[in-house]
Formats: structure tokens, sequence, C-alpha cells
């Protein structure tokens, strides 16, 4: 047996075969050409032997798509994005339905740390069997520290635009899977988010549907139907036209025309939910199928309501929170998770919830509208505005991509010349004219300084429908060969292998170590120099932390005092608003306060009280907040403060040679609590950030709860006197709150920051070189191999990157 079969049965999850197949001498040659009979003397239970002859089909046709490309076929669909010429480029084939990476190097050096991954984790799944189950506090600490080498690193790309723009097809078109995301529907759903991402399980289409719960459907069903018997007799604006127009669309997916003249509790009859028993049950929907298209054709009445051929069925989309959709085989997805998304949230809570926590998790942000009315469009601009604060300061995102599509379609020709090299010449001049209009709208967005830098934006222009056919473009000038090629860069494994590896390696380094009789006398001493080291260490990560307090605090002062001298301003601006007639106005704030200070309608731009209020404090700060806590990288005052804490252990094991295993743990330790504390940043941030609406929301709930209660004549009048009065009253101890909310917010934080680095790190200083290693196993053959592996992967790094490595001992 040879470490490639080794390897490929741990990845299919046949480790305990490992053994059978070694004594029988299957090495790489002769898994090939294994047969049906010889697989069934291997493995003798119907289930597992059908997985594994899948798997290795699979592996088959993996290998005949790398090393044989067909000559001439339709499917040759994904290019080389390399400067080479063509006839050295490979190009990537559909397949049938998954898509293989666009670079033979890039593939190579994916494989190359996928199997190092995967042998260093068997490995250690080996070791920690070996560790024994006594209660012993080193024995403990070891089986944890193999355990927390897990991770999952994976990044969120949210894709908007309206239907019709595009999105199924480009998202289609760029993991290369035909028919995944139905495309050309005008009646598509914009509120059910979808997710795509890769299914690790099995080889399967699948997806995971995901309900609102019976209650927040009765809540909705009561507001949708109180709103159609108050519109029902009267002239609507165009905003109510909408809505209406949207409430009846949902109301009849569902029950066709069953609902009309039926109260709430009639239409949650049992009747209604019977093809959907997990929506009465609270439970997730599956569905499974062997392709895209046969799955894409089961989900359809859980993402649209589009009949054909004048079929009458029912739809379930309104029901609908989420649909995930996972992919078998496919490397773009790895550790990336396309998203859907609906324009501007929705009015469902529980949708809405995690529409923000999406949004608020996206690395990377796709705007996506047509190439023809990109730089005009309202839509994906004030999706934009809508959505900047959640992805940037209150967010993570890095990278917003606004992406033009069916940058083919020619409509004005302006010539008699028709020939292909003169409509290319025509697609090539509109498509910078696009990029130009483009990049000068964003640059006049000035909200956005205030949360992301100039380099944050990129605009492509693509054609997926040339992507596929090339009748007058190259693969490579539909630009969808670049969004691929960012998709793989986020999805570069050799990160996840390096972190794996390296906190493998320290741990062996602690076993050994520890098993080591040799330096004992020493130990008293370099621990007495790590809690010095440690000490001074902690105090540098402290200065910088105390200065962004006092700047936080100057500038939420200065945030207060101008909210104190501008709610009546604000106020006026939402509760008495120009160009909107006073009954529809009633209508619009009812719902404001019914809903705790917001209201979302169906095309126009959110109406949010509690953010208006927030506004001079979220004003105050923004600067700062980026400042502090980019979505950039490492870079950020606390993140450097992070980066450069060190306790120094290369120099410690020049003098200390004799502990040098335990240093090398130590030094693992740092880098992996490092990167814990990074993460746990880019999280808390998001909470810290939305603190000021958040605690300004609380302090109206009072006052919408109180409005809420007006009806009849006067009504309109009194919700606004009610929402005026209790901001005249709160006004001097509400934006002081909030301020101190969050304060607090970010006083706790730092202190979390403190706190974990100094008890990790003295935690395992104290077990690396106080505890006696003498019933732990022997790990040298299995510590060399990692090591091996280790100062691989270091060198790559180090040629691609020197300030990225660290010492290889």
């Amino acid at each position: 047996m040879d470490d490639f079969v080794r390897n490929k049965l741990t990845e299919w999850g046949f480790s305990g075969l490992i053994e059978k197949f070694k004594d029988e001498g299957i090495d790489t040659e002769s898994l090939y050409v294994l047969e049906d009979q010889e697989i069934a003397d291997l493995i003798s239970k119907v289930g597992p032997r059908a997985k594994f002859k899948n798997k290795l089909k699979l592996l088959k046709k993996e290998q005949n798509s790398t090393n044989l490309v067909p000559v001439n076929s339709p499917a040759q669909v994904f290019p080389s994005t390399s400067d080479t010429s063509d006839k050295g480029k490979r190009k990537l084939d559909f397949l049938g339905e998954s898509s293989k990476s666009p670079s033979r190097k890039r593939r190579h050096d994916t494989d190359t740390d996928k199997t190092i991954l995967c042998e260093v984790k068997n490995i250690m799944n080996i070791v920690q069997q070996k560790i024994p189950n006594q209660d012993n506090k080193l024995n403990t600490f070891l089986k944890k520290k193999i355990r927390d080498l897990e991770t999952d690193k994976r990044e969120i790309v949210g894709v908007f635009g309206k239907t019709g723009a595009g999105k199924s097809s480009l998202i289609n078109a760029v993991i290369g899977v035909k028919n995944l995301l139905p495309s050309g529907s005008v009646n598509a759903c914009t509120s059910v988010m979808i997710k795509v991402e890769d299914n690790k399980q099995n080889q399967a289409y699948q997806a995971d549907i995901e309900f609102i719960t019976k209650e927040e459907w009765k809540d909705e069903l009561w507001s949708m139907l109180n709103f159609l018997r108050d519109n029902a007799e009267q002239q609507r604006s165009d905003e109510e036209q909408d809505d209406y127009r949207d409430t009846v669309e949902k109301l009849s997916a569902l029950y066709g025309e069953e609902w009309e003249n039926k109260s709430p509790e009639n239409l949650m009859d049992y009747r209604y939910f019977r093809e959907i028993q997990e929506f009465v049950n609270r439970k997730k929907k599956t569905l499974t199928c062997e392709t895209a298209k046969g799955l894409a054709a089961e989900f359809v009445k859980y993402t649209t309501s589009d009949s054909k051929d004048g079929e009458v069925q029912r739809w379930y989309w309104p029901l609908v929170k989420c649909v995930t959709i996972k992919v078998p085989n496919n490397d773009l997805l790895q550790h990336v998770t396309l998203v859907d998304l609906p324009g501007n949230g929705d009015r469902n809570k529980s949708r809405d919830k995690m529409w923000k926590q999406v949004v608020g998790s996206c690395s990377t942000v796709w705007v996506v509208t047509e190439l023809n009315r990109a730089a005009a469009e309202k839509e994906p601009w004030e999706i934009l505005k809508s959505a900047c604060s959640l992805m940037g300061n209150g967010g993570e995102c890095q990278r917003i991509h606004f992406i033009c599509t069916k940058s083919d379609e020619i409509k004005d020709l302006g010539s008699d010349d028709h020939s292909a090299a003169a409509l290319r010449a025509l697609i090539f001049k509109k498509n910078i004219q696009a990029k130009e209009k483009v990049n000068k709208e964003f640059s006049q967005l000035k909200m956005f300084k205030k949360h992301f830098n100039d380099e944050c934006f990129e605009v492509f222009t693509v054609s997926s429908k040339e992507f596929l056919r090339k009748k007058y473009l190259d693969s490579e000038d539909t630009e969808i060969p670049k969004l691929q090629t960012f998709l793989q860069h986020l999805n570069d494994c050799h990160s996840e292998t390096l972190n794996y590896v390296s906190g493998a390696f320290g741990i062996l380094s602690l076993i050994q170590g520890a098993r080591r009789q040799e330096g004992a006398d020493k130990r008293k001493d370099v621990y007495t120099e790590l809690e010095e080291r440690m000490d001074h260490e902690l105090d540098e990560v402290r200065k910088p932390m105390n200065e962004i307090c006092q700047a936080f605090e100057k500038c939420l002062s200065e945030g207060v005092e101008k909210s104190n001298g501008s709610w009546e301003k604000v106020l006026k601006s939402v509760l008495h608003p120009k160009n909107v007639k006073g009954g529809a106005f009633h209508k619009i704030l009812k719902c404001v306060v019914e809903n705790g200070g917001t209201h979302k309608p169906k095309k126009k731009k959110e109406i949010n009280l509690n953010r208006k209020l927030a506004s001079c404090l979220t004003d105050s700060i923004d600067e700062e907040f980026k400042k502090t806590f980019p979505n950039e990288g490492k870079c950020g005052p606390i993140n450097e403060a992070l980066s450069r804490f060190s306790l120094d252990t290369k120099k410690l094991i020049e003098k200390y040679k004799d502990v040098e295993l335990q240093l090398i743990f130590l030094k693992t330790e740092v880098e992996k609590v490092k990167t814990k504390l990074i993460k746990v940043i880019r999280e808390r941030k998001k909470t810290i950030y939305s603190s000021l609406t958040t605690t300004i929301g609380e302090i109206m709930q009072e006052c919408y709860d109180e409005a809420a209660e007006f009806c009849g004549e006067g009504s309109m009048k009194n919700m606004r006197d009610t929402i005026e009065k209790h901001v005249r009253d709160s006004k001097n101890i509400m934006f002081e709150r909030a301020k101190h909310e969050m304060m607090n917010q970010l006083r706790d934080l730092m202190e979390e920051i403190l706190e974990t680095l100094e008890n990790t790190m003295l935690e395992s200083i104290e077990l690396s070189l106080k505890t006696d290693g003498n019933s732990i196993p022997d790990v040298t053959d299995e510590l060399q191999k990692v090591t091996s592996h280790h100062n691989e992967l270091e060198r790559k790094v180090q040629s691609e990157d020197p300030s990225q490595a660290w010492f290889t001992p």
C-alpha cells in the first residue's frame, strides 16, 4: 500500500479498511483496476461497498478528465485563465454537471495540500487513540488540543440583483453546473434566500429547505389580510399598489383562490400543509437527486410561483426562510458559499434577521445588473446604500464586485458592418464605457468612504451566454474566468492545511518533549523567563487598547451632543415626510410602530426610525471604527498588536536546546490563539457597531407599543405626538445610554482578548513545562512525518511571501 491509497480511504471514510487493503497489497495502480468481485471480497456489506464503488468511479472520471480532454466537444466551456497560448491551456469541462479547477498548477498544489492534510489528520486520529483515558491533566489537555485542530474555513459571497438581471445564469456558469438555478423566470420569488455550497456528505445534488415557524406565518397572515382589507376599496398609491400586488401574489401562491374571505385561523388548517409535514413539525425538508436539473425541478415550488401551461399547483415559497443547495465534487465551493440574496431584506422577522446575519457575514458582495442599464438602474445602487453599514463597519465585507451581465446584447449596431469582428469590437467598447460609468457612479457615494477603501470596488462585464457558446467572444473576454479565479483564491486550502499541520506539529512536539527526561533542570528557568515575557507582551497589547477606548469616548461624546441638537429634525424627516399624502402615510406609520420602528416597502427604501435617531452617533464613530476594525486582513491597531505578540521562542530555543520541543509547541499555541482572537474580534465588532441602534430601539419600544394601540379618527396625530413626546422626555438619557452600552461592549472585548491571551498561554506553559509525560505514547515516527510536511508547507509559504513564514527548526 502507498500513501495515495491510504489517504483516499481516509478521505472517503473507509479508514477501517486500511489494514485490509495493506494486507492485500493494493497500491495506486491496482486501486484503479479493481474489479467488482475483488471489491466484494474486500468489502462484504452492500451499503459500504456501493459507496466505495461510487467513490472509485468518480476518482477514475476525475483522472480521465485531467489527462484526456475531448476534442471539439460542446461541453468545453471552462478555459484556462493563464496567459499561455491556447495549445497549452487546459479546458474545464461541464462533464455532465460539475467543474474542475481551471489551473493545472493550482489544482496540483491543491491536491498536494489535500493529500498532506488527509495524512496528517489520519496521524492525529491514531495519536488521539493512543493517549490513555486516565484522568490526567496532560492527557485531557492533549486530547482537547487535537479536537480543536479541526476548523471549517468558509467564505460567504452574497449575490444581489433583481429578477431578470442574470443572477442564476451567472452562478450556474461560474460554478460550472448547468441548470442548477432556474433562470429566465419572470415570476421568480425575491424573498427566499438560496445558498449554494459543496456537498461533503454524499455524491448527490441536495436541497435543504428551512421553513419559517407556524406562529410566524399566522402573524404574517393576520398582517396581510388586514392590509388587504384596509386597501380594498380605495385609490392606492404606487407604493401601496406594489405592496397590494405582492400580498395577493404571496397568498395566491400558497392557497390559490381559497384565501379570500377566510380568517387566519381558517388558513392555518392542516389540509393546506399536508405535503410539507416538515413545516408542521418544525423540521428541515431535504430533497436529493442525481442531477442538478432533476433537483431544480424538485425545489422550484419552494422558490418560485411560475406556473407553466396553465398547470395549477401549490407553491410553498411564502413559508420558506432559506434553501441550501449542495453540489457534489465542486472545487470552487469547497470553502465558499454563494448566497442569492433578496434585495433589502424581508418583512418577515425571521427571514429579515437571517438576511442581516448573512449580509454581515459576506466577505464579498456581487451586485448583479444588466449592462445596458448598469449606471442608471436605481435598484442595485439602492441595495448597496441600504446594506452599506451592514457590510462595512457592521460586517466583514472586503470586496464589492459590480457585475454587469448580458454584455453580448447589442441592440444598436450603429454601422452596416455586422461581422463577428465588428460585433466583438462593439462589445468591448460598450464594456469599457459601462465600467467607466459605474466606477464614476460609485465614486460619488460618499457614505462608502466611511466603511470601505477605494480598492474594494471592482466592475466586471460578463456574458454567461457567450461563455458557453463563444460566438463573438473568447471565454476569457466574458470575464467569468476572472470570477472563477477569484473564487479559487477564496477556496485556497493552503492556509487550512498549514494551520492544521502547524498545530499537529506543535502537539506532537509537546508529547515527545514531555516524554524526555533531558532538560528537566532547565524547565524552571524557561518557565520564569516565559512568565516575564508574558507580562511584557500583554502590556504591549494593552497600550493601543487604552488609546482606542479614549478615542471612542471622545467621538461618542461629540455624537451625543449632536444627537441632542438634531433629534427634532430627524423626527420631522420621518414623521412628516414630503410628497407623501396623509392617508398613505398613516398606513406607513402604523407599520413602523407595529414593527419596532422599521418598515420595508416592496421597492422603496427601508424606513428605520431607530437608525435615524442613532445616525449622529454612528456618524461620529464611523471613521474611527473603520480604522480600528478594518475588514481587510490583519490590519488595524488591535490586530497589529496581536500580530506582534510573541514569546520569543526562537531565542529561547537557542538558549535552552533541551526544551526545544516544548518551545515549538508554545510557538504554535501563540499562533493559534492569535488566529482565534482575530475571528472573535471580527464577530464581536458587528455587535458593538450595531449596539447604538439596538439600544435606541430598546428605549423607543415603549412608545411604539403605545402608538400601535391608536386607531380611528386622529390616530395618525396621536401616533406622531406619542413618538415625539417620548423622544423629548428620553433624549437626555437615550443617547448617553447608547454611548455607554457601546463603550461597555468595547471594553468587554478588550478584556476578553487580554484574558484569553493570558489564560491560554499560561495553561500551555504550565502543562508543557511542569507536568510528567511518562504515561503518554512515543510519537517519534509521527513527529518525523508531520515535521517533514510542515517544513514542506513552510518552504512553499516562504517562496511565495517570506514575511509570512516563521522559524523551521
